[in-house]
């Protein structure tokens, strides 16, 4: 007699793509190798790779909460046929996430990062480098920097939450794209003029001579003392407006005597030495920055109008007992306000000595004085400050301009904004991360933010790897307004994945048939231009 027959399904939606990049980069092996194997069920490795596709779950669980997330989902198929969703408990997770600080979550990440850009073929000569905090809910005592991990403490927020305590993320990302290929979990208070540069060296040196590349940072990275110490490293960053030396450039180049360097933007490059390092200035007009920062200039002189006109009234009603007060109560007046000033001057008060009708021979007496007079705009000063208006100065000490033209500065520099800045983020989205950093452990909260970086690091891949496929074959995939894009987002595709269940039929302990359910044609299409490790996951017969 055959055994009865039972019905089950799992959820898969998207959590294929990202177990098939993961297994495409070798993230479980890699790990394990650093890590190295211990006598346990799950391995390091293993527990990294769920806490990711909970991570990039869509599930507003914290990362830890792995064994809810995987409760109904394929484990077999995304992680190991010989695991269960029990089997990754907190536990296991907790001894991973220690295992991870233990052999230095910095380093695993570099090794796992490496591996991943070697697998694709990805290189570029710049990278791009920059910080941000990320926020910790719950109470933390401060602790001590010489026997802890990291501090766990206030600090700039970059959130404008100062009443957070929070830990600072440094990455190094590839050019033009979000890819992290470092990542750092410092302390919360740490600044970037004081950590730019240990990091560039420290990835520095896992790179060879022919591999060197150009840093891109803001202009947190820019100091005397910083350049002398980054010696014969080439960098490109931000001049600080700081700098009197900047000040005068931006004040000074006027911009009819600039040369256009892309649609709105012009420029004028000065050799400069700074630090007793030669340099390249490239002093930048922009038109929209300079739009953006007239109308905020135009917003700040109206409300210093409003203002200085209300303190106007409240003094005209001040009666003195000298002119010289007066005089001197207008100046300070004068000085409280930039862009505007009163014309006054001081008229006498006066009055009869005796009430009643004055006669002929009574003289009136001064008994104080009044201001009077109007409010003007200084407009030399309004000049001056246009002056300044939509320009900035970046800087190299890549002396050979056949090597890094004027246009390639601009372009690389401001390629921040769609590199790194977007892995922070994507770090940042609670779509992503909701409430997932309250572990009490500093070292716990290191492996953590490693594994967010890891999740960013396999979204970011299989973005790119789509995007590379579609416009290689000409191809393309509807939007969310269903028109064609060869550049989808890697969330959108996530989104029309959700839905696609694994059909399971049991017969006692036998799974004798398994069928994913709701695939579409846009999902095949998808699927087959990720590859065979993603088809591994959602067909029979890839």
């Amino acid at each position: 007699m055959s055994e009865k027959q039972r019905y089950e399904t799992q959820r898969m939606d998207h959590h294929g793509i990202v177990a098939g990049i993961c297994h495409e980069i070798g993230l479980v092996e890699q790990i394990d190798q650093i890590v190295g194997r211990r006598e346990r069920k799950v391995s390091c490795g293993e527990a990294a790779l769920a806490m990711v596709l909970n991570g990039l779950g869509f599930s507003s669980r914290a990362l830890y909460l792995v064994s809810d997330f995987l409760r109904n989902k394929p484990v077999d198929l995304l992680i190991n046929p010989n695991l269960t969703a029990e089997d990754f408990n907190d536990d296991t997770l907790g001894r991973a996430l220690d295992d991870l600080y233990e052999h230095g979550v910095t380093e695993v990440f570099a090794g796992v990062s490496a591996r991943a850009m070697q697998t694709y073929g990805i290189k570029t000569d710049f990278r791009h480098l920059d910080s941000s905090s990320l926020h910790l809910h719950g109470e933390y005592e401060e602790t001590d920097p010489e026997t802890t991990a990291i501090t766990i403490t206030h600090g700039y927020s970059r959130d404008h939450r100062p009443d957070l305590k929070q830990v600072i993320v440094q990455l190094i990302t590839m050019e033009s794209s979000r890819l992290p290929v470092w990542l750092e979990v410092l302390s919360g208070n740490s600044s970037d003029k004081s950590t730019f540069v240990p990091s560039i060296k420290a990835y520095s040196k896992q790179l060879s001579e022919e591999e060197q590349p150009y840093f891109v940072m803001d202009s947190a990275g820019f100091s005397e003392e910083n350049i002398k110490e980054l010696g014969k490293t080439r960098w490109l960053t931000r001049v600080p407006e700081t700098l009197s030396e900047a000040k005068r450039l931006v004040r000074e180049t006027d911009q009819s005597g600039m040369e256009a360097l892309r649609e709105g933007y012009s420029d004028k490059e000065i050799l400069v030495e700074y630090g007793g390092i030669q340099q390249r200035w490239l002093v930048v007009f922009s038109e929209a920055a300079y739009q953006r920062e007239l109308k905020t200039l135009d917003r700040a002189q109206a409300r210093e109008l409003e203002k200085t006109e209300k303190e106007w009234r409240k003094l005209k009603q001040v009666t003195f007992k000298c002119e010289p007060d007066a005089d001197k109560a207008c100046d300070r007046f004068n000085q409280r306000w930039k862009y505007h000033q009163v014309q006054a001057q001081a008229a006498p008060l006066s009055q009869y000595a005796r009430r009643g009708r004055p006669s002929t021979d009574d003289e009136p007496e001064v008994v104080g004085y009044k201001v009077q007079g109007e409010i003007v705009v200084r407009e030399p000063l309004i000049d001056e400050a246009k002056k300044s208006l939509g320009k900035f100065i970046i800087a190299t000490n890549e002396q050979d301009p056949s090597r890094l033209s004027t246009k390639a500065m601009l372009a690389h520099y401001t390629s921040q904004g769609v590199s790194v800045e977007r892995g922070f983020r994507f770090l940042k989205d609670p779509m992503f991360f909701a409430d997932s950093l309250f572990l009490k452990k500093p070292e716990r909260i290191m492996a953590l933010v490693m594994i967010m970086g890891l999740s960013l690091l396999i979204y970011a891949l299989a973005e790119q790897k789509l995007r590379e496929a579609l416009q290689e074959k000409n191809d393309s995939i509807p939007d969310q307004k269903g028109k064609p894009t060869n550049t989808p987002t890697m969330r959108w595709v996530f989104q029309t994945f959700e839905g696609i269940d694994v059909l399971l039929v049991r017969s006692g302990d036998r799974v004798i048939l398994r069928q994913m359910l709701n695939l579409q044609p846009v999902h095949l299409q998808i699927i087959r231009l990720l590859g065979p490790p993603i088809q591994k996951c959602y067909l029979e017969n890839p």
